[in-house]
């Protein structure tokens, strides 16, 4: 048996100065407040595209900036989010990204131009990069063992739902404020949310301790730097390929260059004995970690575009309203309210074979949707029931997931850790949704709408099922570290 396969099923605490903060699960609901309100603005505008060319009378390439551009800057901040929460405290990093993301949230509603919109987007994506590590730092902070799981469960329901009810929320407040600037209101609602939230994290999320021993909390400006050039390298000609552009593909030569750049300065910084941006020693001694981030970014490569490409064929063929639309998708959130608080409860006994199964229930589920729905009229009967079971399968993936590949992680580089797993969730769901966008639309031009919509779920089903021969394997390495 290899010394560094490890069960990885998660284990009660054994640290002896681990206390239980007596209003953890208080701290923990406002915590997921404002994690779900950072995540609900990547998916509430899959249903207002139509409602932002109309209203700011510009081209299509412009508004997928706006959809693109916040994921793009979500994705460049996060790992960095992350470690500043470890250095600074999360109390800290919260409230800074409150105010910067309610700001930029009403600099989007209130913007003039196109232009501008894009611009507070990147903003609004940036600080989102802030706010939403700390949830997983937060987590595991105040939780070990079962309670941790979870926990985490929670905070998978909270992913699932925020990106399955977003275009429900979208085409509703749309519906309410008007076809033209109804889309203003998407954003402008978050700044009576983003005040609320920032009170309560004033008045429940505790302050950072003072550390027994003086600790060296520099950031790592020159890591941040390279590994955000990297990911910009890559998600730049992702979002630019899905407004029509071809000439930053060339960017992509960049990502192996500024990965091999930051893999060396990490290993230096941490042989000088100052902290990284990112340890990664987590990823060579802890396998599990190495899985998990397979796991998530395969995952939301396949997921996030299965919803994008659905809303779009709702609206654009069949003629459906943003609200119908959103309607049409709710069973998936449904779906997912059930079975993600389920899995968390379940992950600390059942381990990555958990997520074999949620994997392969969602598979089953998109495959039923490809070969049933599309052609179909009304479509309802047979849209519903077979996003209702996947759903079920997605919900119990995202959890557990957090929850096996964080169970080995130090609380000290929990942000940074689950940074770099959101990281790698923010860049598959980019790539996810740019890919199947550009299958539906190329098919539609050759063939039919509904054989469009065919080949992109069923392209979509395909990328899970890579997440799920990861999952195989994490499971086999941790049935051969049982025995």
């Amino acid at each position: 048996m290899s010394e560094h396969v490890v069960d990885d099923r998660p284990r009660q605490s054994s640290d002896p100065a681990y206390r239980p903060h007596p209003r953890r699960w208080r701290i923990l609901c406002v915590s997921l407040v404002v994690g779900f309100m950072s995540l609900l603005d990547v998916s509430i505008v899959n249903v207002a595209i139509p409602s932002m060319r109309e209203g700011l009378h510009t081209s299509a390439a412009t508004i997928q900036w706006v959809v693109s551009g916040y994921t793009l800057a979500f994705g460049l901040t996060l790992v960095a989010g992350g470690r500043l929460g470890d250095a600074y405290g999360r109390r800290r990093m919260m409230l800074i990204g409150l105010a910067g993301f309610t700001l930029a949230s009403a600099a989007v509603g209130l913007a003039p131009n196109a232009a501008l919109v894009v611009l507070a987007r990147l903003l609004q994506g940036a600080f989102a990069g802030l706010l939403t590590p700390q949830n997983s730092g937060l987590i595991q902070q105040l939780f070990r063992g079962r309670e941790r799981a979870r926990a985490f469960g929670l905070f998978g329901l909270t992913v699932s739902v925020a990106s399955a009810t977003g275009p429900v929320i979208g085409g509703l407040i749309i519906a309410l404020a008007g076809e033209e600037d109804g889309w203003r209101w998407l954003f402008l609602i978050n700044v009576p949310i983003g005040l609320v939230a920032a009170l309560a994290v004033l008045r429940m999320v505790p302050k950072r301790r003072p550390d027994p021993e003086p600790a060296d909390h520099r950031i790592d400006v020159p890591g941040a730097v390279l590994l955000g050039l990297c990911v910009l390298c890559l998600l730049y000609p992702v979002v630019s390929v899905e407004g029509g552009e071809r000439l930053p593909l060339l960017l992509l030569v960049g990502v192996p260059l500024f990965g091999w750049a930051f893999v060396a300065w990490e290993r230096r910084t941490t042989s000088r004995g100052h902290p990284p941006l990112l340890d990664l020693r987590l990823l060579r001694t802890l396998p599990g970690y190495l899985n998990g981030l397979a796991i998530g970014a395969l995952y939301f490569t396949g997921f996030t575009g299965l919803l994008l490409v659905i809303s779009i064929h709702l609206q654009e063929s069949l003629g459906l309203t943003a609200l119908q639309a959103g309607l049409a998708i709710m069973p998936f959130a449904v779906g997912s309210a059930i079975s993600a608080p389920l899995a968390g409860r379940f992950v600390s006994d059942a381990g990555r074979r958990l997520t074999v199964g949620a994997l392969a229930v969602m598979i089953i589920g998109v495959v039923l949707v490809a070969l049933l729905a599309p052609g179909r009229d009304p479509i309802w009967p047979w849209l519903l029931p077979t996003l209702l079971l996947t759903g079920l399968g997605a919900g119990a993936v995202v959890s557990p997931n957090l929850t096996l590949t964080l169970a080995e992680v130090p609380p000290r580089m929990g942000g940074a850790a689950g940074g770099a797993l959101q990281t790698g969730q923010r860049i598959g769901a980019s790539i996810g949704a740019a890919l199947l966008v550009t299958v539906y639309q190329v098919t539609a031009d050759s063939m039919s709408t509904d054989t469009a919509l065919r080949a992109a779920l069923l392209t979509g089903a395909g990328l899970v099922l890579l997440a799920l021969a990861m999952a195989v394997r994490a499971m086999r390495q941790s049935t051969r570290a049982a025995t």
